[in-house]
């Protein structure tokens, strides 16, 4: 009867698992575009009555974060991928869209694919084709062939990625069709007023004191005329900009020491590239000692702290009012640097009651000065031993009469 049972629950998990199969399945199966075949993990659209008019997209968005494979072929009707339409598959990895209709792709159109390693658009009638569309992608390979591409400065960057061997490009035969009408080899386009952005930036170096007003000058050309943008990551500072002819100025109010080594960069991009240029905020400021605890028990003790400054601060113990002079048994050990904080301990080897008591850690550089200070007790102080020995030997009655230890008759005798 166990052995039966046994057998009837596995024979129904079995039926469980695949029934679930089927119905996963069917699922997929049932949102399927018309003319398009589709699995758990792949689309494919080959049929081409009736063929689709829009890039197939799945009922079920659940279903579609599971796609990973993407392959259109001979749908005429396809013209374009717009910038929503391919949104839904976020674990997209290759897309195929050859023999078709397809003209437009939307610069939009692959933001939420982050995973998309391979296109291939070969043979359809893609005339212009935007970078941004393809330049926050890591691809390994992008397949242009046989496509009618204009010799215009829209299409440069094409001819600039088949040059530095980017996305498999260099080992393609593009063609580009000139105001003449006559196709020419891409690699040999020649578009005057073409080309990627220049960018500079002045002061090449900032260093300020913490609290000053200070301001980057960033000077760009290129044609055609690029975008130009400050980049900074989570900037404390107050700031704004204001935007000239050919020069970007960025205003800094009040600095933030903790701004101290934030990168600062001036983007310019237009159809063919984007260059930009950097510098490193430095800031100096006067320390700031932000941690300081009771020591607590490692490997040795340790009383830790945390302190900020630019320059680093030098660093001076007290214990109980007095300097500290650190030896091979209490020592200052920095464990970590943040930017412009450090993190350590003032180390103790065995400390005794002798240790305890107030510590104060004093931080210094050549802008001004900080203090804190924290009771620690390492141990308590050893107990006194309450036994004393008589100083002198103190006489009883018993002991010190002169009978005492006689026999009867030598007490006679005396």
């Amino acid at each position: 009867m166990v052995c039966c049972g046994r057998w009837q629950w596995a024979h129904l998990l079995w039926v469980l698992a695949v029934w679930w199969f089927c119905f996963g399945f069917w699922r997929v199966i049932s949102a399927c575009p018309t003319s398009c075949k589709c699995s758990s993990t792949r689309i494919s659209c080959t049929n081409q009555e009736p063929g689709i008019v829009a890039f197939p997209r799945l009922a079920s968005a659940s279903d579609a974060k599971n796609i990973t494979d993407i392959y259109i072929s001979n749908q005429r009707n396809l013209e374009s991928i717009n910038g929503s339409e391919v949104l839904q598959y976020g674990g997209l990895v290759n897309l195929t869209v050859i023999d078709s209709g397809l003209k437009f792709v939307s610069r939009e159109a692959f933001r939420n694919n982050l995973h998309l390693h391979y296109i291939n658009f070969s043979r359809n009638k893609l005339s212009n084709l935007s970078r941004k569309t393809f330049h926050h992608l890591n691809l390994t390979h992008l397949i242009l062939t046989a496509n009618p591409l204009q010799c215009s400065c829209d299409n440069m960057w094409i001819k600039l990625m088949q040059r530095a061997a980017l996305f498999g490009l260099e080992t393609q035969s593009l063609e580009c069709i000139n105001e003449n009408k006559k196709k020419k080899s891409l690699a040999s386009m020649d578009i005057p007023s073409c080309g990627v952005p220049e960018v500079r930036i002045s002061p090449t170096n900032l260093s300020v004191v913490g609290g000053k007003d200070d301001a980057l000058y960033c000077y760009f050309s290129g044609a055609p005329p690029p975008n130009v943008s400050w980049n900074f990551n989570s900037l404390t500072t107050e700031y704004m900009t204001e935007l000239d002819t050919y020069v970007i100025i960025l205003k800094l109010t009040n600095i933030s020491s903790n701004d101290n080594g934030k990168i600062i960069s001036c983007i310019a991009e237009n159809a063919v590239g984007e260059e930009q240029a950097s510098v490193q905020l430095v800031v100096y400021f006067k320390p700031q000692i932000t941690f300081l605890e009771k020591g607590i028990p490692d490997h040795h003790w340790c009383i830790p702290f945390s302190v900020r400054g630019n320059p680093p601060p030098a660093l001076q113990w007290f214990h109980e009012g007095a300097i500290l002079n650190e030896t091979d048994y209490i020592w200052t050990q920095i464990h970590e640097v943040n930017q412009s904080e450090h993190h350590g301990c003032l180390q103790l080897d065995n400390p005794t009651h002798v240790n305890n008591g107030l510590y104060r850690l004093h931080a210094q550089n050549e802008y001004g000065t900080d203090e804190r200070q924290v009771m620690v007790h390492f141990m308590g102080a050893p107990a006194l031993d309450t036994f004393t020995e008589p100083t002198e030997y103190e006489w009883t009655t018993e002991t010190s009469s002169p009978n005492v230890g006689l026999t009867t008759d030598e007490r006679q005798v005396m």
